[in-house]
């Protein structure tokens, strides 16, 4: 007799259950995301009954040459970058961005490109019919691209569809958060009915040796929606990102089992869909006023590729009792500290004033090599002058005030002569090693000999 289904209370936030539903809960504190969803036993003969016995396993040794995974070029070479040099068969990417900033254009081109190039790619839409998916296509001039489409929501039809078709070489999903089983009984988008989607379509791609490409739906938060399990089983999470306000748009891998994750992938976004970009450094220094006080020019790493880019600041009189800082790209406790070290270590007061930061062009810039950059262009606008417009600058800040050396400093330095920079404000410590880069360099020991340098005009 099969036995009788039972129903557990499900975070549709965190994925934490429990047996009773409560208001909030317990695991993330969130509020009214418990929803109680049914699950069924078990079929008999799944592999997951008690009844059922294992196989033993043959044991291997560590030893032995490393295999190279095999690896296709999708034809985007800023994606083969990010992703390490290709997508490897077999392979499951879940690709996350907030909506509308070019998810489905940039799947509808990689899947267009690899059909071009004579592989097979089907591509199922849950969130928009074949003819809007269509009219996309013909806006992008991707409509004579031999690429298989669908508009389905139903997990069983979708993998009925995958047996009886040729094998693929890349199957785009859009999206994980739309599809839906008959075996569950909860709505699509629940936690049970991700998990158990993604659980099939990684079991049928590793089965098939096909490669398969997730969408995934974001949070208020940016996290990637529903359980964190469907982060763990997959092969590559990539995020897409970018200011609405600017066209760019970066590609960031976060997890990455056949490559780095510290790379990233240039596009803009044009009429004609996504164009890829391959010298950022002129892109994000394309529009920018070099006799403005209080700008700075930052020579940051983004995986192994230079990239130069723009800080702003704004240094203005408060009249609140409590001054304002705002920040734009960069970390908020990461200026707070940053202000805290000028005026503890360099005798600098921002007590009386505003303190606005940005990074031009709408990039998010996590490294902290970033601090000297930073604090130039704050130096720059408290005095209201103009830094030199051919000069760089890159190096941490220590809490004592020491500025310490920066990774890769070689290469920042010939990215930076490359485009015309001819003086680098550097760490004092640290091998530039910049094999023929003709730049100036002027080392920087301590936080007060920028601040004395940058002292109030005449």
């Amino acid at each position: 007799m099969a036995k009788a289904a039972k129903s557990s209370f499900v975070c549709q936030s965190c994925g934490a259950t429990s047996v009773r539903w409560a208001g909030k809960c317990s695991s993330c504190g969130d509020w009214n995301t418990i929803v109680e969803e049914v699950t069924s036993a078990p079929p008999p003969g799944s592999g997951l009954t008690r009844a059922s016995k294992g196989r033993a396993l043959t044991l291997e040794t560590l030893s032995g040459a490393p295999e190279e995974a095999p690896r296709f070029l999708t034809g985007m070479p800023e994606l083969d970058r990010v992703t390490g040099g290709g997508i490897v068969p077999g392979s499951v990417l879940l690709i996350s961005g907030e909506p509308g900033i070019g998810k489905s254009t940039l799947l509808l081109q990689l899947a267009a490109a690899l059909g071009r190039a004579g592989r097979r790619a089907i591509y199922f839409s849950g969130e928009e019919a074949a003819a809007q998916v269509r009219l996309r296509a013909a806006r992008l001039g991707l409509a004579d691209a031999p690429v298989a489409l669908a508009a389905e929501t139903s997990l069983t039809n979708i993998l009925a569809t995958l047996g009886e078709e040729k094998r693929a070489d890349l199957v785009v999903i859009d999206s994980i958060q739309t599809l839906w089983s008959d075996a569950l009984e909860a709505a699509p988008g629940s936690v049970s009915q991700v998990r158990a989607a993604t659980q099939s379509l990684v079991r049928y791609a590793k089965q098939a040796g096909c490669a398969l490409l997730l969408v995934g739906h974001v949070t208020k938060d940016g996290q990637i929606a529903g359980p964190k399990a469907v982060e763990h089983v997959v092969d590559t999470v990539l995020s897409f990102e970018g200011d609405r306000g600017h066209t760019y748009r970066i590609l960031r891998a976060t997890k990455n089992r056949f490559g780095a994750t510290d790379e990233i992938g240039v596009f803009e976004m044009a009429g004609s869909g996504l164009k890829e970009v391959a010298n950022p450094s002129e892109l994000f220094l394309g529009e920018r006023d070099a006799k403005a006080p209080g700008t700075s020019v930052f020579a940051g790493m983004e995986g192994t590729r230079p990239i130069l880019v723009e800080i702003q600041a704004l240094v203005a009189p408060s009249g609140l009792g409590v001054p304002r800082r705002a920040v734009v790209g960069w970390e908020q406790s990461r200026l707070a500290m940053l202000i805290a070290v000028l005026e503890a270590r360099c005798g600098v007061s921002f007590a009386h004033h505003d303190v606005y930061l940005n990074v031009a062009g709408g990039l998010r810039i996590v490294e902290p090599a970033a601090d000297l950059a930073a604090a130039a262009a704050l130096l720059a606008s408290l005095s209201n002058r103009a830094l030199d417009p051919k000069q760089i600058h890159f190096g941490e800040i220590s809490l004592s005030g020491a500025v310490r050396a920066a990774p890769h400093m070689g290469l920042r330095l010939k990215e930076a002569a490359k485009l015309g920079f001819t003086e680098a404000v550097i760490p004092a410590s640290g091998d530039p090693n910049s094999d023929g880069a003709k730049l100036k360099l002027r080392r920087v020991a301590h936080l007060k000999e920028l601040a004395e340098a940058l002292g109030p005009c005449d």
